[in-house]
């Protein structure tokens, strides 16, 4: 069965019944409407949508900073968050104000110019929503229609306020609250319809998109990406899809969340849609007896897919990793762009997902065109150029070979949900891609959880740094981050800007010649958009993992960016063990550039730290063990594989609680202090087994104690 469409028959069935269409809306004085959104592209003032335009190419054309005196740019106001925790949102601008969301999916309103609060709002989302959450407590932006912003929520609402005020005007729930679907991504409106997906699938839930009235919030239609167990009344392409699956995946909810990307465009009427990961991750227990060959393809997970955005009806699709088995996401950024390749004009879509291959693909049919390696890759030698699937190699196959393997890229891609950029005059993508491997070793006996933890069938202690610090530094070291400036037609990079490591921040490009990115080492830089020349860098005493915007007020252009270290990297990886990349802290703010700009920002904190003193390791290895067992299935995504911390969560070796037992199972099983992210355990796991992940702990601890970390 070809990957990128189904059959031409089916472009005509729909997802599901549409079940309202939108109310008749006077548009206020002022207002965000169809037509001001479909010309947002000669909008230069302001950024009105989360991509700047529905093509997402985050390229404004404005050029008053530009190479030439790019160096005078500075700091011009700047405004600490209330939540220190990643900060990952785009803003957006409307004459003269800007609006952003923030962690915790809170919202604020400023004067663009001047700083000046101007309000805000807190959805009051209940603490114990985190550990719903695979990859920190984000919010990725906000949408507008008519006097509104739209929300979604870490607790699956979708909210609209009132622009002016921040006053809510209707809030609804948009998932099964009883599960552990999330909202950490953008909203987009079109034609007065709020689209909006969820996360969630490391939990075991199942993926959908669905359309909500501006007006009121009534669900339009709804667009399931997975199929339920079969039924004759599924729609067609539910039905097609459910051929590729096998064994009762719908008991495990088969993930494919759409939690990120969307792009559209107005031409062809086309929603494209990027479909996350399984659940679980691995295929062996999530579609037993699968063969890879089409039957085992599990449709349309790490699929783009085309749709109508005015009744979710079905028209094509291409999948980038048949059958994923590595958390090989397509929800990464989706681009749209018209071009020249073979002597042709093409209406194209980009992406560079997870598995580590830029795609180019025909918007309008889903026909594969290229993709090469934008990174290092070793789970395919390539994609068929006639079939557009991956040659595999059955090493890496660990869903069938039942044997550990080293993957590249890792579960966090090559490229992540941090937004790229596209330059038309250059005809280049800006990818911030990076480099790290992951071990994959299937879980012997694994059975799902939907309560807590991450249902993924995957042993996550199996890439544990081993304790020998020499080992760990040399292994860390492994670890890369870029700057690709990647030429979609040539399908090949024309400069690298190498960064000290991964997870840095997303792109915005300029008609000033410029791009401009964060980085995990708590810079923001402009780089020449030409050959990646370093023009100007700014320190910002914090990770910027978050994408910036351009915009004027009164003919004057202003850069912006969200600062604030975090997300899934943030929470996995950055460990003090690592000398060249020292821990970063958060301290979330965004920061806001002119050119002559004076503002300063305070000195920087020192970064706070507890020693690391913990109480002897008396426990058995069989207690350790377990605990160790019990540790990477529930706790190493927020605490960090082999217990080494974060610099966002607390570092669990360094606990107070660590020496008394009572005091660990108040905050585990007890739920002490949920309020602040950290929910109980009780459904999860017994007492037993929660100190002998306290056991563990102090293990670790003290192999690092002993190794000479301070």
């Amino acid at each position: 069965m070809k990957r990128f469409a189904i059959a031409a028959a089916l472009t005509l069935i729909t997802s599901t019944v549409v079940l309202g269409s939108c109310k008749d809306t006077a548009m206020p004085e002022g207002g965000i409407d169809m037509a001001r959104l479909l010309a947002a592209d000669a909008d230069t003032a302001n950024w009105i949508t989360h991509g700047r335009t529905y093509s997402e190419q985050r390229y404004s054309p404005l050029d008053a900073v530009n190479m030439d005196n790019v160096g005078e740019l500075g700091l011009a106001w700047s405004a600490d968050m209330d939540t220190a925790r990643g900060q990952e949102a785009t803003p957006l601008v409307l004459d003269g104000k800007l609006y952003l969301t923030t962690a915790w999916s809170k919202v604020k309103a400023f004067d663009a110019a001047t700083g000046k609060l101007l309000w805000e709002y807190d959805p009051k989302v209940p603490g114990e929503t985190a550990v719903k959450a695979c990859c920190d407590v984000v919010n990725r932006g906000l949408a507008t229609w008519g006097d509104r912003l739209f929300l979604g929520t870490l607790d699956g609402r979708l909210i609209a306020l009132n622009r002016e005020t921040g006053a809510v005007e209707w809030e609804k729930v948009t998932v099964d609250q009883s599960q552990s679907y999330t909202i950490t991504g953008a909203p987009r409106v079109i034609d007065g319809k709020v689209i909006i997906g969820n996360g969630g699938a490391e939990f075991g839930v199942r993926g959908y998109v669905a359309a909500y009235d501006v007006a009121d919030g009534e669900e339009l239609w709804r667009f399931y990406t997975v199929p339920d167990q079969p039924s004759d009344d599924d729609p067609e392409y539910l039905k097609k899809a459910a051929e590729t699956w096998s064994g009762e995946y719908w008991n495990i909810g088969g993930g494919g969340t759409v939690w990120d990307s969307m792009a559209y465009d107005p031409e062809l009427d086309l929603l494209y849609i990027g479909v996350g990961n399984g659940s679980p991750w691995n295929r062996a227990y999530r579609s037993p007896g699968a063969d890879g060959t089409g039957e085992g393809d599990n449709l349309y997970l790490s699929s783009i897919v085309a749709i109508r955005p005015g009744t979710g009806e079905y028209v094509w699709h291409y999948q980038t990793t048949p059958g994923e088995t590595w958390d090989y996401t397509a929800t990464q950024h989706i681009m749209l762009a018209d071009m020249e390749i073979g002597g042709k004009p093409r209406k194209v879509l980009m992406q560079a997902p997870k598995n580590g291959f830029f795609y180019v693909i025909d918007r309008e049919t889903g026909a594969f065109i290229s993709a090469q390696p934008y990174v290092t890759v070793n789970w395919a030698s390539g994609i068929d150029p006639k079939t557009g699937r991956p040659t595999e190699n059955p090493e890496t196959r660990v869903d069938k070979t039942g044997k550990p393997a080293i993957v590249t890229p890792g579960a966090l891609g090559g490229h992540n949900w941090h937004p790229m950029a596209y330059h038309p005059g250059e005809n280049l993508v800006y990818i911030p891609a990076f480099e790290a491997a992951m071990a994959y070793a299937p879980e012997a006996n694994w059975k799902p959880d939907r309560n807590r933890g991450f249902n993924v069938g995957f042993d996550l202690g199996a890439g544990d740094l081993p304790p020998d610090l020499g080992i760990r530094k040399e292994v860390a070291g492994t670890l890369k981050g870029m700057l690709v400036a990647w030429d979609p037609v040539a399908q090949k990079a024309r400069w690298t800007v190498p960064h000290p490591g991964p997870w840095n921040g997303g792109l915005l490009a300029t008609g000033g010649g410029l791009v401009f990115q964060g980085t995990a080492g708590s810079e923001f830089n402009a780089y020449s958009a030409r050959d990646g020349k370093k023009l100007w860098s700014f320190p910002a005493q914090t990770g910027v993992v978050a994408p910036p915007i351009t915009y004027t007020v009164n003919g004057e252009q202003y850069v912006a960016v969200l600062a604030g270290w975090g997300g899934a990297y943030a929470l996995s990886v950055d460990g003090e063990l690592i000398d060249r990349l020292k821990p970063v802290q958060n301290l979330s703010r965004l920061l806001v550039f002119k050119l002559g700009g004076t503002a300063k920002l305070p000195e920087m904190p020192a970064l706070a730290k507890l020693p690391l003193d913990p109480p002897a390791s008396r426990a058995s290895a069989d207690v350790i063990a377990d605990g160790a067992k019990h540790y990477a299935r529930y706790c190493a995504v927020c605490h960090a594989p082999a217990a080494v911390g974060s610099s966002v969560l607390p570092d669990l070796r360094r606990s107070a609680t660590l020496a008394e037992k009572s005091a660990w199972l108040a905050v585990v099983n007890d739920g002490l202090l949920k309020d602040n992210g950290m929910a109980s355990f009780a459904g999860s796991l017994t007492p037993e087994q929660m100190d002998a992940i306290r056991q563990y702990v102090i293990f670790r601890a003290n192999q690092d104690k002993d190794a000479g970390v301070k």
